[in-house]
């Protein structure tokens, strides 16, 4: 697969100064997308280069979170380089930073004064609770957020304790979101010529991303009508595994069922038993009332068969299914290397690794890892160079400040996204103010919209609000030329289909192209456009198998104690990767006058995330396992049995001085005097006896007690919620991190609020959602200018559909 070149990367030429250890991965995707990314570490180098896994000394968090970046070392206690600190703003377009709101760090940068000075300067401040509210001052971590924003509750299996999800997900699924947010910011500033500060919580990110309790919610609710504001369901625990993995001679396979037709084609490989040829099982909730039955035989059709050759005969019969790979497979599948999803690089000095190389694809290239990361100061005599230059020539001065406003109104976007994915993606740019038109055909419906059995629900209008819908048959000539003639009056094209559909319609980027140059089309799906996999049927829960998270996922005292079997993830966290490189895309519009192709596969999405566990995995084979909720970041780090009936809460403990403020408050005395547990080193070899005694002191205490009396303290620590008590949470009530919505037939619902906050950038209003075909007419009159008569002609004839029920 080709490279492109510097010039060609959609963000060529916007430059960014980063001084965040937080969500790292955020300056990594926009120096992926061609951004020059600047990272700002003080002398020594940042904490995060002190983060474990290590090879040889070196952090393979750290490499494979920085590459592409440059990195330039000042010490802002010294006068020359604050002068210097200062004048680099006033060359750059976003400064990410993450300083806890009210610390002396914060107060000595006063991003307020530093914006009047730089007024086009959009400020990213990445916090972990956010600028404002009860708990902006509460110290956080990755675990903590899981916790507090109701994902833990869902990760687990039957009775068993919660598990924590490998690999920091909330942490990588933030920083996605946060660079969404940063280019929102970029666009808005280089439409009004003035900056912004963008207020984003890592909670909140965790929240919306991971598998959100509101909103287009897949299986966050476990049954419960949670988005409906008048329901206030008792505290549960997660439905019943939805996503069933099966052992078989070599390992396990995973298989979803949603569709009758999905149900069928199974029932036809187990030989059509007697006993489940009742047609109340083609719906999906008898089938989980019947799980164990089912499960009895595919579990016997399965036993001695190998993987390869059950999903190659699962996917040629339609049935959705898929390996569950451990690390060791993942570095060395041959679908992923075809691909060049997963190749060898440089990744810090002298040291090489395979590794995943980037999130998407641009025009058919992939946007992927160009140098290693830096070394402390290795950039400083270019930059410092640079600096000198910029200063002789001055910076711009902004235009006067501009109204708060929604940034995208005035781009318009063709929305043939389907179920959470195909949802959320366009979704994000309604809310931001775009023309979103969801075009729909009566024949073959989103899945999302007729899944109770009619028209419209809670999940679909959670999903949808906000947007228009046309009625259209792709599978016409009339219906595929008023699709072209609409590509030609828009911007941006969304699509989850399967690799091939578009085109075999004839309606393929390099058509749309044609009657559009600057059309930009953004398609995704589950395994990639090419490679052995790419023809797959694929859904989250499978593409978590394929891609090593469903291995890691789960407890450690069982080879198939899998516990992700609750959740859609990655949708969410895949559309704001595509979100996120489409407005790029439009980004380098303004400058190039062309539009682009950006391709992406929720597989490689994960595997980003997973980039130091398959880093790792290549340089020490057989180093990367199932930790179950085990940490080597520190102890006690954990999730601890609280009083009542399942309650938990978690605390992460960071350093020698938590260490002892935390024995204080926990009243452990005896081994805060304890040599050997003075040491972070010393308190991992102890973990087992910490977490004993840590454990015996929560039983006693509500969660969120623990989570109060640790935080007075400074220590990140945050009770296990439900997705139910999300809405009597004070910190996202004074935050305004839900909304109602009043959706026709449905009454008020309870939605998710915007993504981040700004100082230029107003909230998503809550429009309903659209009934099927409710604007065809709106729209062929008001886009294409067809007289009401043509419109009816084209109804009539089945070229366009308006509100009546899908057949």
């Amino acid at each position: 697969m080709s490279v492109p070149s510097v010039g060609a990367l959609p963000l060529h030429g916007v430059r960014v100064l980063e001084m965040a250890d937080k969500a790292e991965m955020c300056g990594r995707y926009l120096a992926d997308l061609g951004a020059t990314v600047i990272k700002l570490e003080p002398p020594g180098g940042s904490s995060s280069r002190r983060r474990g896994p290590f090879h040889d000394g070196m952090s393979i968090s750290f490499a494979v979170r920085n590459a592409n970046k440059q990195s330039l070392t000042l010490d802002l206690a010294d006068a020359g380089d604050r002068g210097r600190f200062e004048a680099m703003l006033a060359t750059v377009d976003l400064w990410i930073e993450s300083t806890a709101p009210g610390s002396p760090a914060a107060a000595g940068l006063s991003i307020a004064e530093l914006r009047a000075r730089h007024p086009r300067l959009v400020v990213l401040s990445v916090t972990d609770f956010g600028q404002t509210g009860p708990y902006r001052d509460w110290a956080g971590s990755p675990w903590v957020h899981t916790a507090m924003s109701g994902y833990l509750s869902r990760s687990r299996i039957g009775d068993r304790y919660p598990l924590m999800p490998p690999a920091a997900l909330p942490a990588e699924a933030a920083a996605v979101q946060a660079s969404f947010a940063a280019l929102v910011g970029l666009w808005n500033a280089m439409e009004t010529g003035t900056g912004d500060h963008i207020d984003f919580s890592l909670l909140e990110a965790t929240g919306q991303i991971l598998d959100p309790a509101m909103g287009m919610v897949g299986t966050a609710s476990a049954g419960a009508d949670v988005g409906v504001a008048a329901t206030t369901p008792a505290r549960r625990r997660p439905a019943p595994d939805m996503y069933p993995i099966f052992e078989c001679a070599d390992g396990f396979v995973r298989v979803v069922l949603l569709s009758p037709r999905q149900w069928r084609a199974m029932r036809s490989w187990l030989g059509d038993p007697e006993d489940l040829m009742d047609d109340a099982l083609d719906a999906i909730f008898t089938r989980f009332a019947r799980a164990g039955e089912i499960r009895r035989h595919v579990s016997l059709l399965f036993k001695g068969r190998s993987m390869a050759e059950l999903v190659q005969e699962g996917q040629a019969r339609g049935v959705p299914c898929a390996p569950v790979l451990g690390p060791e497979e993942v570095v060395s599948t041959g679908h992923y290397l075809e691909r060049r999803a997963i190749a060898r690089h440089e990744i810090a000095t002298g040291v090489e690794a395979s590794v995943p190389t980037g999130f998407v694809e641009f025009n058919g290239c992939r946007l992927g890892i160009r140098t290693r990361a830096p070394d402390p100061g290795e950039h400083n005599a270019p930059l410092l160079t640079e600096l000198t230059d910029a200063r002789a020539t001055g910076a711009p001065v902004a235009t006067a400040g501009a109204p708060r406003r929604r940034p995208l109104g005035g781009i318009r976007v063709l929305d043939l996204g389907v179920i959470v994915y195909g949802a959320e993606t366009g979704r994000l740019f309604a809310d931001l103010g775009a023309d979103v038109i969801k075009v729909e055909n009566r024949a073959y419906p989103d899945g999302a919209r007729v899944a109770r059995g009619g028209m419209m629900n809670a999940n679909f209008a959670s999903g949808h609000r906000g947007k228009r819908s046309i009625g259209l048959n792709l599978r016409s000539d009339r219906g595929r030329t008023l699709f072209t003639a609409l590509a030609a009056e828009s911007d941006l094209v969304l699509s989850n289909f399967k690799p091939g559909t578009l085109e075999s319609l004839g309606l393929g980027y390099d058509t749309l192209a044609q009657v559009n140059p600057g059309i930009v089309m953004v398609t995704s799906s589950a395994m990639g456009s090419t490679g052995p996999w790419a023809r797959w049927m694929g859904y989250g829960p499978l593409v978590r198998c394929a891609s090593g998270l469903s291995s890691l996922w789960r407890y450690p005292d069982g080879p198939s104690a899998f516990a992700d079997g609750n959740t859609v993830y990655p949708d969410h966290y895949a559309a704001r990767v595509m979100a996120a490189a489409g407005l790029a895309a439009l980004i380098a519009r303004r400058r190039t006058g062309r539009g682009a192709h950006v391709e992406g596969a929720q597989v490689e999405a994960i595997l980003m995330q997973l980039s130091e566990f398959v880093a790792l995995e290549s340089l020490r084979p057989g180093a990367v396992s199932a930790k179950g909720n085990r940490s080597d970041e520190g102890a006690p780090w954990g999730v601890y049995p609280c009083a009542g009936s399942d309650e938990w809460c978690v605390i992460t403990v960071r350093g020698d001085e938590e260490w002892a403020r935390f024995c204080q408050v926990a009243g452990l005395a005896d081994l805060a005097d304890e040599p050997a547990l003075r040491t972070t080193a010393g308190r991992l070899r102890n973990r087992e006896r910490i977490d004993a005694r840590v454990g015996l002191w929560t039983s006693n205490l509500e969660p969120r007690a623990v989570q109060h009396l640790l935080q007075a303290a400074g220590i990140p620590a945050g009770a296990m919620v439900r997705a139910t008590e999300l809405g009597d949470d004070p910190h996202l009530s004074a935050r305004q991190y839900l909304k109602q919505l009043r959706q026709p037939g449905l009454g008020p619902l309870i939605v998710e609020n915007a993504p981040f906050f700004s100082e230029r950038i107003d909230p998503p209003p809550q429009v309903p959602a659209p009934e099927f075909g409710e604007h065809t007419r709106e729209v062929l009159t008001e886009v294409l200018g067809l007289a009401p008569g043509e419109v009816q002609r084209l109804i009539d004839e089945g070229a366009a559909e308006e509100g009546t029920a899908c057949r």
